[in-house]
Protein backbone atom coordinates (compact mmCIF):
# COMPACT_ATOMS: atom_id res chain seq x y z
CA UNK A 1 0.00 0.00 0.00
CA UNK A 2 0.96 3.52 -0.56
CA UNK A 3 1.91 5.02 3.00
CA UNK A 4 1.08 9.00 1.64
CA UNK A 5 -2.10 6.94 0.79
CA UNK A 6 -4.12 5.77 3.68
CA UNK A 7 -6.48 7.01 5.98
CA UNK A 8 -3.79 7.73 8.49
CA UNK A 9 -1.91 9.59 5.96
CA UNK A 10 -4.48 11.80 5.32
CA UNK A 11 -5.84 12.28 8.92
CA UNK A 12 -2.90 13.18 10.03
CA UNK A 13 -2.34 15.89 7.62
CA UNK A 14 -5.20 17.10 7.75
CA UNK A 15 -4.48 17.19 11.85
CA UNK A 16 -1.41 19.06 11.61
CA UNK A 17 -3.22 21.12 8.81
CA UNK A 18 -5.67 22.34 11.65
CA UNK A 19 -2.82 22.80 14.05
CA UNK A 20 -4.87 20.37 16.63
CA UNK A 21 -2.76 17.65 18.68
CA UNK A 22 -3.77 13.99 18.49
CA UNK A 23 -5.80 14.87 22.03
CA UNK A 24 -7.83 17.52 21.13
CA UNK A 25 -8.90 16.12 17.89
CA UNK A 26 -10.00 13.06 19.99
CA UNK A 27 -11.85 15.47 21.81
CA UNK A 28 -13.53 17.51 19.49
CA UNK A 29 -14.17 14.11 17.73
CA UNK A 30 -15.87 12.49 21.00
CA UNK A 31 -13.07 9.66 20.07
CA UNK A 32 -10.21 8.22 21.87
CA UNK A 33 -7.00 9.46 21.46
CA UNK A 34 -5.26 5.67 20.98
CA UNK A 35 -7.73 5.16 18.16
CA UNK A 36 -6.53 8.76 16.94
CA UNK A 37 -2.50 7.71 17.37
CA UNK A 38 -3.17 3.60 15.89
CA UNK A 39 -4.65 5.33 12.47
CA UNK A 40 -2.05 7.87 11.71
CA UNK A 41 0.94 5.40 12.82
CA UNK A 42 -0.51 2.49 10.49
CA UNK A 43 -1.34 0.47 13.48
CA UNK A 44 -4.91 0.34 12.06
CA UNK A 45 -5.92 0.97 8.65
CA UNK A 46 -9.56 1.13 8.78
CA UNK A 47 -12.30 2.17 11.04
CA UNK A 48 -15.66 2.57 11.48
CA UNK A 49 -17.58 5.26 9.02
CA UNK A 50 -19.31 6.79 12.01
CA UNK A 51 -15.63 7.13 13.63
CA UNK A 52 -14.29 8.75 10.48
CA UNK A 53 -17.66 10.97 10.32
CA UNK A 54 -16.50 12.15 13.84
CA UNK A 55 -12.99 13.15 12.73
CA UNK A 56 -14.32 14.91 9.52
CA UNK A 57 -16.97 17.06 11.21
CA UNK A 58 -14.41 17.55 13.75
CA UNK A 59 -11.79 18.56 11.44
CA UNK A 60 -13.76 20.86 9.38
CA UNK A 61 -13.83 18.91 6.09
CA UNK A 62 -15.31 16.67 3.51
CA UNK A 63 -15.65 13.07 4.66
CA UNK A 64 -14.32 12.38 1.33
CA UNK A 65 -10.98 13.66 2.17
CA UNK A 66 -10.59 10.90 4.62
CA UNK A 67 -11.87 7.60 2.90
CA UNK A 68 -10.60 9.06 -0.53
CA UNK A 69 -13.87 8.69 -1.81
CA UNK A 70 -13.45 9.30 -6.30
CA UNK A 71 -13.62 8.20 -9.50
CA UNK A 72 -11.78 4.48 -9.25
CA UNK A 73 -13.44 3.49 -12.92
CA UNK A 74 -9.90 3.03 -14.54
CA UNK A 75 -9.87 1.30 -17.37
CA UNK A 76 -13.52 0.62 -17.40
CA UNK A 77 -13.98 4.00 -18.01
CA UNK A 78 -15.70 3.49 -21.76
CA UNK A 79 -16.10 7.40 -22.49
CA UNK A 80 -17.36 7.87 -19.24
CA UNK A 81 -16.59 11.88 -18.75
CA UNK A 82 -17.57 12.86 -15.10
CA UNK A 83 -16.54 16.59 -16.43
CA UNK A 84 -19.08 16.19 -19.01
CA UNK A 85 -21.72 15.32 -16.13
CA UNK A 86 -20.80 17.77 -14.23
CA UNK A 87 -20.84 20.55 -17.21
CA UNK A 88 -24.23 19.19 -17.29
CA UNK A 89 -25.30 19.90 -13.85
CA UNK A 90 -23.35 23.35 -13.95
CA UNK A 91 -24.80 24.33 -17.46
CA UNK A 92 -24.75 28.29 -16.99
CA UNK A 93 -28.49 27.65 -18.77
CA UNK A 94 -29.59 27.05 -15.91
CA UNK A 95 -29.24 30.80 -15.17
CA UNK A 96 -32.46 32.82 -15.62
CA UNK A 97 -33.43 34.12 -19.26
CA UNK A 98 -30.58 32.07 -20.75
CA UNK A 99 -31.31 30.33 -24.11
CA UNK A 100 -30.21 26.49 -24.07
CA UNK A 101 -29.42 27.10 -27.51
CA UNK A 102 -31.28 24.21 -28.55
CA UNK A 103 -32.72 24.09 -31.57
CA UNK A 104 -34.00 20.63 -32.50
CA UNK A 105 -37.05 18.73 -32.05
CA UNK A 106 -37.82 17.63 -28.36
CA UNK A 107 -38.16 13.91 -27.73
CA UNK A 108 -41.67 12.73 -27.17
CA UNK A 109 -42.25 12.30 -23.70
CA UNK A 110 -42.92 8.48 -24.19
CA UNK A 111 -39.68 8.18 -25.30
CA UNK A 112 -37.36 9.89 -22.89
CA UNK A 113 -39.53 8.57 -20.19
CA UNK A 114 -38.44 5.44 -21.50
CA UNK A 115 -34.95 6.29 -21.54
CA UNK A 116 -34.76 7.30 -18.48
CA UNK A 117 -36.60 4.19 -16.91
CA UNK A 118 -33.76 2.02 -19.35
CA UNK A 119 -30.74 4.77 -17.53
CA UNK A 120 -32.52 3.73 -13.80
CA UNK A 121 -32.14 -0.09 -14.35
CA UNK A 122 -28.77 0.55 -15.60
CA UNK A 123 -27.88 2.55 -12.33
CA UNK A 124 -28.85 -0.46 -9.78
CA UNK A 125 -26.86 -2.96 -12.18
CA UNK A 126 -23.89 -0.44 -11.44
CA UNK A 127 -23.09 0.07 -15.15
CA UNK A 128 -21.63 3.58 -13.92
CA UNK A 129 -19.39 4.25 -16.68
CA UNK A 130 -22.32 3.61 -19.55
CA UNK A 131 -24.34 5.90 -17.34
CA UNK A 132 -22.32 8.34 -16.84
CA UNK A 133 -21.40 8.84 -20.69
CA UNK A 134 -25.29 9.02 -21.37
CA UNK A 135 -26.53 11.41 -18.84
CA UNK A 136 -25.17 14.69 -19.89
CA UNK A 137 -27.46 14.06 -23.10
CA UNK A 138 -30.14 12.51 -21.47
CA UNK A 139 -30.33 16.18 -19.14
CA UNK A 140 -30.04 18.10 -22.17
CA UNK A 141 -32.77 16.17 -24.00
CA UNK A 142 -35.24 15.99 -20.77
CA UNK A 143 -34.82 19.58 -20.57
CA UNK A 144 -35.54 20.43 -24.13
CA UNK A 145 -38.57 18.23 -23.69
CA UNK A 146 -39.66 19.39 -20.61
CA UNK A 147 -39.21 23.05 -22.05
CA UNK A 148 -41.82 22.04 -25.14
CA UNK A 149 -44.46 20.02 -23.31
CA UNK A 150 -44.43 21.34 -19.53
CA UNK A 151 -45.34 19.20 -16.65
CA UNK A 152 -46.23 15.86 -18.58
CA UNK A 153 -42.30 16.06 -19.12
CA UNK A 154 -41.48 16.67 -15.56
CA UNK A 155 -40.70 12.91 -14.75
CA UNK A 156 -38.18 12.15 -16.71
CA UNK A 157 -36.27 15.55 -16.06
CA UNK A 158 -36.60 14.91 -12.23
CA UNK A 159 -35.28 11.43 -12.20
CA UNK A 160 -32.35 12.58 -14.98
CA UNK A 161 -30.54 14.69 -12.54
CA UNK A 162 -31.83 12.51 -9.54
CA UNK A 163 -30.00 9.71 -11.23
CA UNK A 164 -26.69 12.06 -11.55
CA UNK A 165 -27.27 12.93 -7.94
CA UNK A 166 -26.81 8.93 -7.16
CA UNK A 167 -23.60 8.67 -9.98
CA UNK A 168 -21.89 11.84 -7.89
CA UNK A 169 -22.17 10.20 -4.33
CA UNK A 170 -20.28 7.25 -5.51
CA UNK A 171 -17.89 8.84 -7.27
CA UNK A 172 -17.59 11.01 -3.71
CA UNK A 173 -18.94 14.73 -5.45
CA UNK A 174 -21.29 15.53 -2.45
CA UNK A 175 -21.44 18.93 -3.31
CA UNK A 176 -22.21 18.15 -6.85
CA UNK A 177 -24.46 15.53 -5.94
CA UNK A 178 -26.27 17.89 -3.61
CA UNK A 179 -26.96 19.91 -7.19
CA UNK A 180 -27.91 17.64 -8.82
CA UNK A 181 -30.77 16.72 -6.08
CA UNK A 182 -31.98 19.82 -5.58
CA UNK A 183 -32.00 20.18 -9.20
CA UNK A 184 -34.15 17.07 -9.20
CA UNK A 185 -36.86 18.43 -6.26
CA UNK A 186 -36.78 21.81 -8.26
CA UNK A 187 -37.85 20.35 -11.63
CA UNK A 188 -40.89 17.77 -9.60
CA UNK A 189 -41.98 20.89 -7.55
CA UNK A 190 -42.85 22.23 -11.36
CA UNK A 191 -45.10 19.15 -11.69
CA UNK A 192 -48.45 17.96 -9.87
CA UNK A 193 -47.24 14.49 -8.23
CA UNK A 194 -46.27 15.01 -4.77
CA UNK A 195 -45.18 11.40 -4.28
CA UNK A 196 -42.51 12.19 -6.85
CA UNK A 197 -41.70 14.95 -5.38
CA UNK A 198 -41.01 13.81 -1.71
CA UNK A 199 -39.53 10.74 -2.46
CA UNK A 200 -36.65 12.82 -4.24
CA UNK A 201 -36.29 14.05 -1.01
CA UNK A 202 -34.77 11.06 0.27
CA UNK A 203 -31.96 11.25 -2.26
CA UNK A 204 -30.80 14.76 -0.64
CA UNK A 205 -31.18 13.42 2.50
CA UNK A 206 -28.40 10.55 1.24
CA UNK A 207 -26.25 12.85 0.21
CA UNK A 208 -26.70 14.78 3.86
CA UNK A 209 -25.59 11.52 5.82
CA UNK A 210 -22.15 11.35 3.25
CA UNK A 211 -21.35 14.88 4.05
CA UNK A 212 -21.54 13.51 7.64
CA UNK A 213 -24.67 15.71 8.43
CA UNK A 214 -26.71 13.15 10.31
CA UNK A 215 -29.27 15.03 11.82
CA UNK A 216 -30.00 17.20 8.65
CA UNK A 217 -30.49 13.86 6.85
CA UNK A 218 -32.36 11.89 9.21
CA UNK A 219 -35.26 15.16 10.01
CA UNK A 220 -35.32 16.32 6.04
CA UNK A 221 -36.92 12.00 5.28
CA UNK A 222 -38.72 12.00 8.32
CA UNK A 223 -40.58 15.56 7.54
CA UNK A 224 -41.22 14.16 4.30
CA UNK A 225 -42.51 10.66 5.59
CA UNK A 226 -44.85 12.73 8.08
CA UNK A 227 -45.87 15.06 5.32
CA UNK A 228 -47.40 12.07 2.88
CA UNK A 229 -48.19 9.77 5.76
CA UNK A 230 -50.69 7.37 3.81
CA UNK A 231 -54.28 6.89 4.85
CA UNK A 232 -55.80 3.57 5.20
CA UNK A 233 -57.30 3.57 1.93
CA UNK A 234 -53.87 5.07 0.18
CA UNK A 235 -52.95 3.48 -3.26
CA UNK A 236 -50.19 1.19 -2.86
CA UNK A 237 -47.70 3.26 -4.59
CA UNK A 238 -48.29 6.10 -2.02
CA UNK A 239 -47.68 3.67 0.97
CA UNK A 240 -44.27 2.43 -0.76
CA UNK A 241 -43.38 6.31 -1.45
CA UNK A 242 -43.86 7.02 2.65
CA UNK A 243 -42.21 3.41 3.59
CA UNK A 244 -38.58 4.42 1.69
CA UNK A 245 -38.58 8.18 3.21
CA UNK A 246 -39.47 6.17 7.19
CA UNK A 247 -35.73 4.25 5.90
CA UNK A 248 -34.37 6.75 4.83
CA UNK A 249 -34.56 8.63 7.76
CA UNK A 250 -33.50 5.34 9.87
CA UNK A 251 -29.35 5.82 8.33
CA UNK A 252 -28.48 8.95 9.34
CA UNK A 253 -30.41 8.24 12.85
CA UNK A 254 -28.50 4.66 12.86
CA UNK A 255 -25.17 6.75 11.79
CA UNK A 256 -25.55 8.99 14.83
CA UNK A 257 -26.22 6.22 17.49
CA UNK A 258 -30.07 7.48 17.51
CA UNK A 259 -32.63 5.40 18.55
CA UNK A 260 -34.40 3.54 15.43
CA UNK A 261 -37.36 1.44 16.91
CA UNK A 262 -39.75 3.69 15.83
CA UNK A 263 -38.84 4.17 12.27
CA UNK A 264 -38.36 0.00 12.19
CA UNK A 265 -41.97 -0.17 14.00
CA UNK A 266 -43.61 2.43 11.64
CA UNK A 267 -42.20 0.47 8.11
CA UNK A 268 -42.62 -2.69 9.23
CA UNK A 269 -46.93 -1.73 9.53
CA UNK A 270 -46.50 -0.18 6.09
CA UNK A 271 -44.77 -3.31 4.73
CA UNK A 272 -47.10 -5.22 5.71
CA UNK A 273 -50.11 -3.22 3.93
CA UNK A 274 -48.25 -4.21 1.06
CA UNK A 275 -47.21 -7.88 1.45
CA UNK A 276 -44.65 -7.67 -1.40
CA UNK A 277 -42.62 -5.84 -3.03
CA UNK A 278 -43.77 -2.36 -4.26
CA UNK A 279 -41.71 -0.42 -7.07
CA UNK A 280 -42.41 3.39 -7.22
CA UNK A 281 -40.30 5.62 -9.27
CA UNK A 282 -36.50 4.23 -8.92
CA UNK A 283 -36.45 2.57 -6.17
CA UNK A 284 -38.77 -0.12 -4.23
CA UNK A 285 -40.09 -0.83 -1.15
CA UNK A 286 -41.57 -4.03 0.77
CA UNK A 287 -40.82 -6.44 3.85
CA UNK A 288 -37.53 -6.86 2.41
CA UNK A 289 -36.14 -3.74 2.57
CA UNK A 290 -37.38 -3.02 6.05
CA UNK A 291 -35.25 -6.30 7.10
CA UNK A 292 -32.00 -4.98 4.91
CA UNK A 293 -32.30 -1.53 6.46
CA UNK A 294 -32.77 -3.11 9.88
CA UNK A 295 -29.80 -5.39 9.03
CA UNK A 296 -27.77 -1.67 8.31
CA UNK A 297 -28.81 -0.39 11.11
CA UNK A 298 -28.20 -2.82 13.48
CA UNK A 299 -25.12 -3.45 11.82
CA UNK A 300 -23.64 0.22 12.40
CA UNK A 301 -24.78 0.16 15.63
CA UNK A 302 -22.67 -3.24 16.42
CA UNK A 303 -25.15 -5.48 17.08
CA UNK A 304 -24.18 -8.18 14.80
CA UNK A 305 -25.99 -11.05 16.33
CA UNK A 306 -29.31 -8.68 15.37
CA UNK A 307 -28.02 -7.69 12.21
CA UNK A 308 -27.64 -11.16 11.10
CA UNK A 309 -31.61 -12.15 12.28
CA UNK A 310 -32.90 -9.56 10.32
CA UNK A 311 -30.80 -10.36 6.98
CA UNK A 312 -32.12 -13.84 7.33
CA UNK A 313 -35.60 -12.62 6.61
CA UNK A 314 -34.65 -11.51 3.11
CA UNK A 315 -35.20 -14.11 0.84
CA UNK A 316 -33.04 -14.81 -2.96
CA UNK A 317 -34.85 -12.60 -5.09
CA UNK A 318 -35.41 -10.22 -2.93
CA UNK A 319 -32.87 -7.84 -3.70
CA UNK A 320 -31.10 -6.98 -6.82
CA UNK A 321 -28.09 -5.31 -8.51
CA UNK A 322 -26.24 -3.28 -6.14
CA UNK A 323 -28.77 -2.69 -3.62
CA UNK A 324 -28.31 -6.66 -2.83
CA UNK A 325 -24.86 -5.75 -3.07
CA UNK A 326 -25.03 -2.90 -0.19
CA UNK A 327 -27.08 -5.63 1.60
CA UNK A 328 -24.04 -8.44 1.19
CA UNK A 329 -21.43 -5.46 2.83
CA UNK A 330 -23.16 -4.53 6.07
CA UNK A 331 -24.01 -8.72 6.57
CA UNK A 332 -19.87 -9.20 5.92
CA UNK A 333 -19.76 -5.95 8.42
CA UNK A 334 -21.47 -7.99 10.97
CA UNK A 335 -19.78 -11.38 10.26
CA UNK A 336 -16.61 -9.39 10.77
CA UNK A 337 -17.74 -8.09 14.03
CA UNK A 338 -19.26 -11.80 14.99
CA UNK A 339 -15.93 -13.08 14.73
CA UNK A 340 -16.95 -15.09 11.31
CA UNK A 341 -13.99 -13.61 8.54
CA UNK A 342 -14.59 -16.65 6.02
CA UNK A 343 -18.73 -15.81 6.06
CA UNK A 344 -17.37 -12.16 5.78
CA UNK A 345 -15.23 -13.05 2.88
CA UNK A 346 -17.74 -14.97 1.16
CA UNK A 347 -20.29 -12.16 1.89
CA UNK A 348 -17.74 -9.51 0.25
CA UNK A 349 -16.61 -12.08 -2.85
CA UNK A 350 -20.65 -12.27 -3.88
CA UNK A 351 -20.73 -7.90 -2.98
CA UNK A 352 -18.64 -7.37 -5.31
CA UNK A 353 -20.14 -9.94 -8.36
CA UNK A 354 -22.60 -7.69 -8.21
CA UNK A 355 -21.06 -4.67 -9.85
CA UNK A 356 -16.72 -4.66 -9.57
CA UNK A 357 -17.16 -1.01 -10.85
CA UNK A 358 -19.67 -0.34 -8.03
CA UNK A 359 -17.25 -1.94 -5.64
CA UNK A 360 -14.44 -0.23 -6.23
CA UNK A 361 -16.25 3.14 -5.45
CA UNK A 362 -17.67 1.58 -1.66
CA UNK A 363 -15.80 2.73 1.08
CA UNK A 364 -17.16 0.22 3.31
CA UNK A 365 -15.55 -2.08 0.79
CA UNK A 366 -12.57 -0.98 1.13
CA UNK A 367 -12.98 -1.09 5.07
CA UNK A 368 -13.92 -4.28 5.25
CA UNK A 369 -11.63 -5.61 2.67
CA UNK A 370 -8.61 -3.86 4.81
CA UNK A 371 -10.43 -5.34 8.25
CA UNK A 372 -10.14 -8.69 6.93
CA UNK A 373 -6.37 -8.08 5.51
CA UNK A 374 -5.95 -6.84 9.03
CA UNK A 375 -6.57 -10.38 10.52
CA UNK A 376 -5.07 -12.64 8.33
CA UNK A 377 -1.64 -13.43 9.16
CA UNK A 378 -1.19 -14.68 5.68
CA UNK A 379 -3.91 -13.89 3.31
CA UNK A 380 -6.31 -16.36 1.21
CA UNK A 381 -6.47 -15.94 -2.57
CA UNK A 382 -9.57 -14.67 -2.01
CA UNK A 383 -8.70 -11.67 0.24
CA UNK A 384 -5.68 -10.92 -2.28
CA UNK A 385 -8.56 -11.06 -4.85
CA UNK A 386 -10.64 -8.61 -3.48
CA UNK A 387 -7.05 -6.54 -2.90
CA UNK A 388 -5.71 -6.45 -6.39
CA UNK A 389 -9.80 -5.08 -6.66
CA UNK A 390 -9.52 -2.42 -4.61
CA UNK A 391 -6.14 -1.84 -6.03
CA UNK A 392 -4.96 -1.57 -1.53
Amino acid sequence: MDEGNTIGARLRAARKDRDLTQEKLAERAGLSRDLVAKLEQGRRQSTRLTSLMALANALDIELSQLTDKRDRMGSDRDGASVLALRDALLSPHHLPAIDDGHDGEPTPVPAIRDAVDAACRAYWQGEFPALIAQLPDLIAEARLTHQAHGATAVYPLAMAYDLAASIMVHLGRDDLAAIGAERAITAAHAGDDELLWATLHGTYAWVLLHQARTREAEELAARMAARIEPTFSAPTAHVAAYGNLLMTALAPAAAAGRDVADYVSLATAAAGRLGRRTAIYNSAFGPATVAMQETHAYTVLREPARALEASRRIRPGDLNGISHGRHLLDVAQSHLDARQRRAATERLIEARSRSVVWFRHQALARELVERVREEETRPSAAVRSLVRTLSL
